[in-house]
Parts: structure tokens; C-alpha cells; sequence
């Protein structure tokens, strides 16, 4: 029997936005495809069991990007999808930010959710369409969840907001906000911009939230009209008379603790010692492992409890800092020496290290997703490894976390870069974070901005970042400015927020409650952007703007354009010709399709001898002008002489000298330089060359009037019938001043087929 589908269908910034179940994967928990245009979303929701051991909640996220979708074949070496792009990570991360909070508090069932492109219409994007799909998927399903939550795009053009923009719109867009949230709070956000303002962002959030409020109605209508019975599972439950116990058992000695100088160590060191003494004085020196156990989570949970009134009551922090107050900074420049620019900064124990690399636009990254880029000139890749938190663990590739992190920074410093126009280099930003107490991602912008205007890069303004932090009990809440790890780990949200004293470039927002009102939001922006401006002072002591010249070992880029059908002649075939011109100028080359040929050279004297070159390779003949060649074949008729790169022209034997030449090889032979003029360039392409021309002092209307048949001197022509001193010409004697009998433009007497 055929499966049928169940169609529901919702509004989004004025679109049609369909919700398809019932003909797809009818085993799964639950499953969507979501279709905006002709771009299609599937996705998948599925509960598991308990795994033995776990602790925690094992929520599994993933996007497939499948090429089909767009009409394309990967172009990986065996022809399929292999590892996550960049792109399709990144897309799984923004998904699972704003399901994870709405899970049911000590759920340790595993629950996986699965997208997966089915349709790229390079008009509507994919992203957002992927958390509603999975957000109408848990919420059909039998997965216990608190959703539902609806995802929608922000695009601001000629100063006005947008709800759910097409590509092309994001195109001229000055802004690019991803929200998602509940019907009464957000619960993601993500932004890139071009230096917005605070109050146009916090206009962006609340049209955001109102966008979104159709695609969730609809989703709680299949819900009750479709979905499937929660199923019932067991919640690992907290012991609320048995942390108020530990709580006051141990509230003394953590505020004793916390009121000493802070440092990450002595705070983290203190606690475990307290938490040792405690569980020992409690339970003895052979405690049950169950009881262990039970009195280690109620300690971590009360533990969580005094840091958390401590400033939610007493607006007293870990370190002692004020709720606004950002830490100590530090910053250097030219850490690296061969490096093209390196900044080190420094705030408080986080401390992070970029460095700068300029490369050729040949050095762009390649990419193969379906957002319809094929390559980018601008990467920051992030590297968090376990030394910065004294930690020994593996190492391997990239997390999702570094992925996102550098992601983020990139977003950030992207608006204030110049144009590939105005600056040809591929630009490769790598942040090394060697201490993190906090905010490494923003402090990774800070960096990055340092080892730009190090390098030389004319950046539009440098960027800073700093995250903002929350804890909130109830209607009661405190924002806090630059959140340590501590406060990120026990406090409700981690809002970065990156951007130039114009505005803001980039946001990134995770919270662990179940939404934060826009209001909220607004009044945290306010709060970044003090502290952006006065991070932004601590980096422009040190370095204000762009060095205004490169480092001497960055290589210099120039570019020369060339007809586009003499690339070929550049590029040689299979590439011999560029390749051996870069290795005898040691130089890079490399040319785009409209005949922009870029050069870089660490030296001048090599780039002028490829651009000389180069230019040589790609010259037109003129008609009129003198070249020097090499003859590179001999006839019965003429010789034909290389005057250009792969371009030859023939001279007449007739042409070769002043006197009759019997032979070609008399007068020159292959291999042999000869300087000769053009004199004519037929309509198929083919030269004409003279080199009597040039003996004679002839223009190039006289060559030509001398190269027609019977226009040029009799073969075999003597000077001894008359010379200088006969006062005429006999004959063919053509320094004669006169011209009787001997006429070159009559066959009679002059011809030169004459014998």
C-alpha cells in the first residue's frame, strides 16, 4: 500500500513553508521534510536506550550534505560524500544549540536527530530549514522534548529588515541573523554583519520573534493532531534535601575560598580539596561507590548554588571583579618573526596567539557544499589544545567546537577585510589558544585583528570581542561582562559578541534555559558594547591601524591583465610555460579566466623579469614595428622568424637584403637572431615580415608597395653597369635618381622575376 503524506503547511516572513510526514522512513521516530521553494529538508528523530555508565545526556546531532541535492557530484577522489564539510558541521551545530535546552532535565536516553539534504535550490537556504525540520521531528516523535522552537534568517537591505531573505537578497544584505526560540523566548542566536548597530540588531531579534511564532503554532497543531505518545523514560533526579545539606555544610569553606586572590588553579585546586575533606569527614575512608557517587553530584549541584546567589545577591563574582568589569589585558605584536603578521592577547588566564599568512588567490580554499560558494580567500582555523586548560588528552582533527569557534571569528573579521580588488592575497588566520579561562573564541578575534594590522593587511578598523555572561533565578537575573570559565560552566548563557567601534560584525548566543527574552538581549548588547570599546583601547595603545607596509617576507602582489586568448600561450601546454617561468623568476603565477594575471614575488628583481616576460608572451605584432627574432625554419622561399612568444612571421627571400639572395640559408639560418619589421598582418593572422625594410629605410607603405609582385628589385641586380657617379640609373640600378627603365612599379625593366 502506498504510504501517504500528511501536509501541513506555515507562514514564514511571508512565505509558504510546508511540513511533510507519513511517506518517509516510517520507522523513525519521527520524520519531516521540510520545503521552502525547491529546497527540501529531511530529518529524523529517534530515542534510544540507556547506555551503562553514562552520565550525561548523549543528545547526537548530524547533517548530511548530499550533493544530489544541488545536481552535483562530490569531487572527492572516490566520488561521495565523505567527512563533514565545514558547512554541514557547522549547520549540525546551529541545530542542536536550541533543541539541547529543551530536553527534560537528567534524561540520559541516547536520542539522535539526522538531517539530511534532499533539494538545493540555491534560492532558499538549507540551515534554517533544518531546524524546523528537526524541531516538527522530535515534535511528532515519541522523544520526550520541550519544543517546539522555529528558525528564521534576518537580512537588513537598504535599511530594511527582512524575515526569511532568498540568497540573492543575502547577497546586498548588510546583516545575517539566525534565530531560533520558543513561543515566549529566543534560544539560539548567530549573526554576522557589517558594522550594525546595537539598536538595529535588537530590531532584527524582535521581528525574529515574531516571525517565527506561525511555524510554531503550526508545529504544536501536528503535534496534537499527528504526533506520537511521549515515551516514558527515567530521569536521573537531583536530591533537594540532600544538596541543601551539602550546601550548608560546605557554604562557609567555599566563600572562605572565593574571598581569596583568584586564580583558576587555587579555585579549581580549593575545590576539589574541599570536596575531598568533605566526602571523607561524610563517609569515611571506604565509602559505598553508590553513595560516592550520590554525595559527589549533591556537592557539585551546591557547589553550583553559592557561586550562583553569590552573585546573583551579592554581585559578587569568582575573582572578585565587578558584574561590568573586564580583566587585566595584555597585548604584543611581531611574536613570530617569518610569520606575515602575529598578535598575542592576553585578558586575565585567557591567552591566544594569531598568526597571519598572505598567500596567492591560487591558495583559496576549494570548497564543495551546496551554498553555491567555490572558494573563499579568507580562513581562520582555530586550534583549542589540552595544555591550555593543563590537561592531557588526545589529539586528533578539528572538534565541532574549534570548527564553530573559528567559524565565529572568521564571521567577525570578514566585513573590515578589503576587497580581493583592492588586495589580492588569500589570507589564512590561525589562532593558538595556549590558556583558556574563558571566552577564547572572542579573545581569537582580539588576536586575529593584532596580527592583521601586523602584517600590513589595510583592515577598515580593528575588531574586539568579549562574552557575556548570565545568571538568572525566576524574574530576577544578572548580566555579567566577560564571563570566566567558571561562570560560563555554572551560569545560563554565553553571548559573544564581536565587532568595530562603527558596530557590530558577528553574535553568538547559547544558553542552557529555556530562552532569554529579547529585552534581556538588548540590555546584554549594551553592556558588550562598553566593553568592546574599551578592549578596542587596550589594542590601539599598541598598534592602531595597519603597518603601511607589508612584512618584508610577505610576497608582493601585482596584477596585469592580458587578453583572454593568451593565456594559453602563458599557461604552456600541460603548464610547462608557467611553471618553468616560476622557477627561473621564483615567483608565484597564477591567472583567472578573464585574463587577470597575478604575480607575487618576496623580491622585485624576479617580479619584473615574469611581468616583462609575461608581457613579451601575450604582445600583438604591430604592423611597422621592428622586432628582433629567432629564425625557427628555413624554406625554399623565406625563413620564418619567432618574433613573439609563439608568434612568427615570414620573410620573402626577396626580402631578406639589399642584394639577390639565391639561398635563404645565405643570409640566415635556423637558430640565427634576425631583426626585421612587420609589414603586413593578413585577416587569418599571418605576418609578413621585411628585413630589406630596414637596410633600405624604408616605411612600411613602401615595404609593402616593394613586397607586391613585380614590386621589388630584379633578382640578380649589379651595381657595376652604374654607381654613384653616373648621375642616372641604367638598368635596374636603383640608387639611379631616376627611375626610367628600371621603374619598380612596372614588370617592364624591374621586375623582379626578370632574368
Amino acid at each position: 500500500m502506498k504510504p501517504e503524506a500528511i501536509l501541513y503547511t506555515a507562514t514564514l516572513g511571508g512565505k509558504e513553508l510546508s511540513f511533510e510526514t507519513g511517506r518517509l522512513a516510517r520507522q523513525a521516530g519521527g520524520s519531516i521534510v521540510v520545503r521552502q521553494g525547491d529546497s527540501m529538508i529531511f530529518a529524523a528523530a529517534t530515542l534510544g536506550n540507556v547506555r551503562e555508565g553514562v552520565d550525561f545526556f548523549p543528545l547526537s546531532v548530524d547533517y548530511e550534505e548530499r550533493m544530489y541535492a544541488g545536481g552535483k557530484i562530490p569531487g572527492s577522489f572516490f566520488r561521495r560524500e565523505g567527512r563533514p564539510s565545514t558547512e554541514a558541521t557547522l549547520v549540525a551545530r546551529l541545530t542542536d544549540r536550541p533543541l539541547r535546552p529543551l530536553f527534560p532535565a537528567g534524561m540520559r536516553n541516547e536520542v539522535q536527530v539526522i538531517l539530511m539534504s534532499l533539494s538545493a535550490d540555491n534560492e532558499n537556504p538549507l540551515d534554517m530549514l533544518a531546524i524546523n525540520a528537526a524541531s516538527a521531528a522530535l515534535m511528532i516523535s515519541d522523544v520526550p522534548w520541550g519544543g517546539p522552537v522555529g528558525a528564521v534568517r534576518i537580512a537588513c537591505v537598504d535599511g530594511q529588515l527582512i524575515a526569511n531573505p532568498t540568497m540573492q537578497e543575502m547577497e546586498e544584505s548588510e546583516l545575517d541573523l539566525r534565530v531560533a526560540g520558543t513561543k515566549e523566548a529566543l534560544l539560539m542566536v548567530e549573526a554576522g554583519a557589517k558594522e550594525v548597530t546595537e539598536t538595529l540588531m535588537a530590531e532584527a531579534l524582535q521581528l525574529a520573534h515574531r516571525s517565527i511564532q506561525d511555524v510554531i503554532a503550526v508545529q504544536e497543531r501536528m503535534a496534537r493532531e499527528i504526533g506520537k505518545a511521549k515515551r516514558e523514560v527515567n530521569l536521573t533526579v537531583s536530591e533537594p534535601e540532600l544538596i541543601a545539606q551539602v550546601k550548608s555544610a560546605i557554604k562557609d569553606r567555599i566563600t572562605g575560598l572565593l574571598n581569596q586572590d583568584y586564580s583558576k588553579a587555587n579555585l579549581y585546586g580549593g575545590i576539589d580539596q574541599i570536596k575531598a575533606e568533605y566526602l571523607l569527614e561524610t563517609l569515611g575512608n571506604e565509602p559505598d561507590s553508590a553513595e560516592l557517587n550520590r554525595y559527589g553530584k549533591a556537592f557539585d549541584e551546591a557547589e553550583r548554588l553559592i557561586v550562583r546567589d553569590r552573585i546573583l545577591y551579592e554581585g559578587k563574582r569568582p575573582d572578585n571583579r565587578k558584574v561590568y568589569e573586564v580583566r587585566d589585558i595584555t597585548v604584543e605584536t611581531d611574536i613570530s618573526p617569518r610569520a606575515h603578521g602575529s598578535g598575542l592577547f592576553t585578558r586575565g588566564e585567557t591567552q591566544v596567539l594569531t598568526l597571519a599568512t598572505l598567500g596567492t588567490p591560487k591558495e583559496a580554499q576549494e570548497l564543495d557544499n551546496l551554498n553555491g560558494l567555490d572558494s573563499k580567500r579568507y580562513m581562520h582555523h582555530y586550534n583549542f589544545p589540552p595544555y591550555a586548560t593543563g590537561e592531557i588528552k588526545r589529539v586528533g582533527g578539528q572538534s565541532r567546537r574549534e570548527i564553530g569557534h573559528g567559524a565565529l571569528a572568521e564571521r567577525a573579521l570578514e566585513p573590515v577585510l578589503p576587497g580581493e580588488k583592492d588586495f589580492p592575497y588569500t589570507i589564512r588566520l590561525v589562532s593558538e589558544v595556549l590558556e583558556s579561562n574563558g571566552s577564547s573564541s572572542m579573545a581569537s578575534v582580539c588576536g586575529s585583528s593584532l596580527a592583521l594590522m601586523d602584517s600590513g593587511v589595510p583592515i577598515s578598523a580593528p575588531v574586539s570581542g568579549v562574552a557575556m555572561g548570565l545568571i538568572m533565578e525566576g524574574d530576577r537575573y544578572v548580566i555579567l561582562t566577560d564571563i570566566l570559565g567558571t561562570e560560563d560552566h555554572l551560569g545560563d548563557m554565553d553571548f559573544k559578541v564581536a565587532g568595530t567601534r562603527n558596530g557590530i560584525t558577528a553574535l553568538q548566543m547559547d544558553i542552557k534555559i529555556s530562552g532569554i527574552t529579547p529585552e534581556i538581549m538588548a540590555e546584554a548588547l549594551g553592556r558588550a558594547k562598553d566593553a568592546r570599546f574599551y578592549i578596542l583601547d587596550q589594542m590601539t595603545k599598541v598598534i592602531a591601524q595597519p603597518r603601511p607596509e607589508l612584512k618584508p617576507h610577505v610576497p608582493r602582489i601585482e596584477t596585469i591583465k592580458v587578453p583572454i586568448d593568451k593565456i594559453g600561450a602563458i599557461i604552456g601546454p600541460a603548464g610547462k610555460n608557467i611553471r618553468a617561468l616560476q622557477e627561473e623568476t621564483n615567483t608565484k603565477i597564477d591567472i583567472d579566466d578573464d585574463g587577470t594575471v597575478y604575480i607575487a614575488a618576496v623580491d622585485g628583481e624576479g617580479f619584473n623579469e615574469a611581468r616583462e616576460r609575461i608581457l613579451a608572451m601575450t604582445e600583438t605584432a604591430e604592423i611597422g614595428r621592428i622586432y628582433t627574432g629567432k629564425c625557427v625554419r628555413v624554406t625554399d622561399f623565406g625563413a620564418f622568424i619567432e618574433i613573439l612568444p609563439g608568434v612568427d612571421g615570414m620573410v620573402h627571400i626577396s626580402q631578406l637584403s639589399t642584394e639577390r639572395v639565391e639561398k635563404v640559408e645565405d643570409v640566415v639560418n635556423v637558430g640565427d637572431d634576425l631583426t626585421v619589421m612587420v609589414i603586413d598582418i593578413s585577416s587569418d593572422g599571418k605576418i609578413r615580415l621585411s628585413r630589406q625594410a630596414l637596410l633600405e629605410g624604408w616605411s612600411v607603405e613602401e615595404a609593402r608597395e616593394r613586397d607586391k609582385p613585380g614590386g621589388s628589385r630584379p633578382r640578380g641586380g649589379s651595381r657595376s653597369g652604374g654607381g654613384h657617379s653616373s648621375g642616372g640609373r641604367s638598368g635596374d640600378d636603383r640608387r639611379s635618381g631616376g627611375r626610367s627603365g628600371g621603374d619598380r612599379r612596372d614588370r617592364s625593366g624591374g621586375d623582379r622575376n626578370r632574368r
